[in-house]
């Protein structure tokens, strides 16, 4: 992970001090890391005097974070045409309109300030970008700005971009050598109060008895491919009506597959209406998932991705292995 430069804090804090009110908005379908920069970032807002509203389309799918939901909404805040020449948008762990989903409002026409660390995160015409693919989650940068802003963080603000970092990292387990700057991060965000015992539990307890019978499913859904160096398993409708939607625990699906012997790659596809289908690739080493999900109008990390598409189980899953064999 790169630091911040002392010009991007700069931009950053021209940002905040140039505006009198921010919406501050994270993909759909959060996960831990993009909540947990949004929520830290309006902290921070919020030290420098100014008010704020945070934005999410949902749903809070995943047990984790299902006790922030109530922090967010899906619909702005109305603001005069005057109030919103004023106003600037602070969009977290992603980079494109699209991938917010249904917000209720104009999004579009805001002064707009863009944190992504993700590998195919593009910069809007328009928009201030700090963006770092290196760095291991959204998190990450916002501590830098926060740090290079404020100082040092109040231990609510330590909690939870904590929180954030152990999520995307799987609780630092996706780390490898060139990481150093991350685990001196993390200490900081130790001293000033972070638990990473209560924060394993957290991320790892509480799980929904349904969300184990679910994953069970998945299993049973298992498939290799390419030699044995691709797994793909998926999820019918049917699954999502009898087992539901709760807590779902992808990531112990993806851990469990990918300690498979010879496996390089898991997909995991869940058929969400008779006519789209989302999707969640992972991978080891050198496998560049990013890239089968962006064939896909996807996109995320070299090892970490996912999609949202047309289409039905039957025909994406051979279109998906057809990609890998490219590469696997």
């Amino acid at each position: 992970m790169k630091l911040l430069s002392g010009e991007q804090i700069e931009q950053f804090k021209t940002f905040i001090d140039s505006h009198d009110f921010f919406y501050i908005a994270g993909h759909k379908e959060p996960d831990g890391d993009c909540i947990s920069s949004c929520i830290a970032l309006g902290m921070l807002v919020k030290s420098a005097g100014k008010p704020y509203q945070l934005l999410s389309a949902g749903p809070f799918k995943r047990n984790e974070i299902s006790k922030y939901e109530k922090l967010f909404s899906s619909t702005m805040q109305f603001l005069s045409e005057e109030e919103r020449n004023h106003t600037g948008l602070i969009i977290s762990d992603c980079s494109e309109y699209a991938r917010l989903g249904d917000i209720d409002g104009d999004v579009k026409n805001l002064d707009t300030l863009i944190i992504d660390h993700h590998k195919t995160a593009s910069c809007p015409a328009g928009a201030l970008c700090i963006t770092d693919s290196s760095a291991p989650a959204a998190c990450s940068l916002v501590q830098m700005l926060y740090e290079g802003v404020a100082g040092k963080l109040p231990k609510e603000a330590a909690d939870i971009l904590f929180f954030g970092l152990s999520t995307d990292t799987g609780f630092f387990r996706f780390l490898t050598t060139d990481s150093a700057e991350v685990f001196r991060a993390a200490a900081r965000l130790v001293e000033s109060g972070a638990n990473p015992r209560l924060t394993y539990d957290l991320v790892t307890s509480g799980k929904p008895y349904t969300s184990r019978k679910l994953l069970g499913v998945m299993l049973d859904h298992a498939e290799r491919y390419l030699d044995g160096k691709l797994i793909v398993t998926y999820e019918k409708m049917e699954d999502t009506q009898k087992w539901g939607q709760e807590g779902r625990d992808s990531d112990s699906l993806y851990q469990i597959l990918l300690s498979v012997k010879d496996a390089e790659a898991v997909v995991f596809l869940r058929q969400e209406t008779e006519n789209s289908c989302t999707g969640g690739f992972r991978s080891k080493d050198d496998v560049d998932v990013s890239a089968i999900a962006a064939k896909f109008g996807g996109g995320g990390h070299k090892n970490a991705a996912g999609m949202s598409v047309e289409g039905k189980l039957s025909t994406l899953i051979p279109a998906i292995v057809k990609e890998f064999a490219r590469i696997l």
